[in-house]
């Protein structure tokens, strides 16, 4: 193809959705697929039918199985596989991919064997590609809404302004507002994070528990994900923008979510092979569940939510007795360590 164009890897629906958004940006699409019948659906009927049923995609979509053809010419390659995908299909396009060509990422999650952000799974990939111009794509965005045009906002990070001002400009239109942000570690620990959080407020609602109960699993949640987050080196304040309070608050009280619906099952009794089986999707926050509680112990972090999560999902452990177990903790003081200087000067 002589033209340049912009290649989406994968076909799911947040990839799908974003292909969308480019292409009403005047953008030539070519959206890869491994699936044969899928490409076809894509380029004959304008559908995607699997993950997003109510949509019809622009004409300036074009689907191909071939990776190549996809990739070589193009002046940006999103990639917006799953995180467990991510190593595979970023080695697979070091041979065509332009150093010019912008690159960004759309996944929320860890590798589970190594817990590396996959800005770091993809620089070792693509030893060539200067790292610093990897773009993160993240904030309260599903693509439901997305492919619908109703008006979302998201953040895209790069440790290179340029590069990140340059994926704004490719993204930004009038349902879409794109923010920029330097900080790529919390932009990633943020929307990858988050996900646990998801799956427990789903649970929660899952076993029957009330509004209060979601609104302090939330808040608490998004104090565990500062605290790890500031442990590893990001921005405390990432985690009150979109990428952080924005991306927890949609993921808790969406049914769209796919990781609070896989909560709800659980809550509701089910196994989690049970739940997986049904989804027949990537539930990113299983897997995170136990990179962060890994990554928390390797540095010191308390995060008695995903902690209790973990043992719901690995070890059998009956979801309304890891709740009893959360409110039967030790009283402490709201913001720990941000406060610990104030309450140590606490009047008696």
């Amino acid at each position: 193809m002589n033209k340049r164009h912009t290649a989406v890897l994968v076909a799911g629906s947040w990839g799908t959705a974003l292909a969308s958004v480019l292409a009403d940006n005047g953008q030539d699409v070519i959206l890869w697929s491994r699936n044969a019948e899928q490409v076809e659906e894509i380029n004959r009927l304008h559908t995607n039918s699997r993950f997003l049923p109510d949509a019809v995609l622009p004409e300036r979509i074009r689907a191909t199985t071939s990776l190549e053809e996809a990739v070589k010419g193009a002046d940006a390659v999103l990639i917006a596989s799953p995180s467990k995908g991510m190593r595979e299909v970023a080695g697979r396009i070091q041979p065509y991919l332009s150093p010019d060509a912008l690159l960004l990422h759309a996944a929320k999650g860890f590798e589970a064997d190594t817990l590396k952000r996959m800005t770091t799974v993809i620089a070792e990939e693509l030893p060539a590609y200067d790292s610093e111009r990897i773009v993160v794509i993240s904030g309260p965005s599903h693509a439901e809404e997305v492919v619908r045009r109703i008006p979302t906002t998201i953040v895209v990070a790069a440790v290179k302004r340029s590069a990140a001002d340059r994926a704004q400009d490719l993204l930004n239109n009038s349902s879409l507002r794109v923010y920029t942000n330097p900080d790529v570690l919390g932009v990633e620990l943020g929307g990858a994070l988050k996900n646990i959080i998801a799956l427990g407020a789903g649970l929660s609602d899952g076993l029957g528990y009330g509004d209060n109960a979601k609104a302090a699993l939330m808040t608490r949640g998004l104090a565990e994900i500062s605290r790890l987050g500031a442990a590893m080196g990001a921005n405390p304040l990432t985690f009150s923008g979109l990428a952080g309070v924005g991306d927890l608050i949609v993921t808790c009280t969406s049914r769209h979510s796919r990781n609070w619906r896989a909560g709800h099952m659980i809550g509701q009794g089910h196994s989690l092979e049970e739940t997986l089986a049904v989804m027949g999707m990537v539930v990113e926050g299983v897997k995170t569940t136990k990179a962060a509680r890994d990554l928390a112990h390797r540095h010191g972090v308390e995060m008695p939510i995903t902690e209790a999560l973990y043992r719901v999902l690995f070890e059998e452990m009956d979801p309304k007795s890891a709740v009893e177990e959360l409110m039967d903790r030790l009283p402490k003081h709201e913001a720990e360590e941000a406060a610990r200087a104030a309450v140590e000067a606490w009047p008696e």
